[in-house]
């Protein structure tokens, strides 16, 4: 018999706190918030370039969420990869919409 009563160890439930590195990441997301906001703002600047800079930086954000406060990163590498798909497919996506934009006729 086990000491334990059937228990799971005191060590399993050791939790470690991620206050700081929420904290840290929230305020990347604000000041990548703030970026974004002074990009739409530049006048000298062309929409392709504008359009380029935003979706740049909205594609950044959106793996920060995904891999902080949505745990990829504590993830297997297969669920990584997984969640690597559709990525994938959307840069393919992008490259086809900018050879048709960009193609000579």
């Amino acid at each position: 018999m086990s000491d334990n009563h059937g228990h799971a160890p005191a060590h399993a439930h050791e939790h470690k706190s991620h206050k700081k590195e929420y904290l840290f990441i929230f305020v990347l997301l604000a000041v990548l918030t703030a970026v974004e906001i002074w990009v739409a703002e530049i006048h000298g600047l062309s929409k392709f370039g504008k359009g380029s800079a935003l979706t740049f930086l909205a594609v950044g954000k959106a793996f920060i969420v995904a891999y902080y406060y949505m745990h990829l990163k504590e993830e297997t590498k297969w669920l990584k990869f997984i969640a690597a798909v559709p990525i994938t497919a959307g840069i393919y996506a992008t490259v086809l919409c900018l050879e048709a934009i960009y193609k000579p006729f």
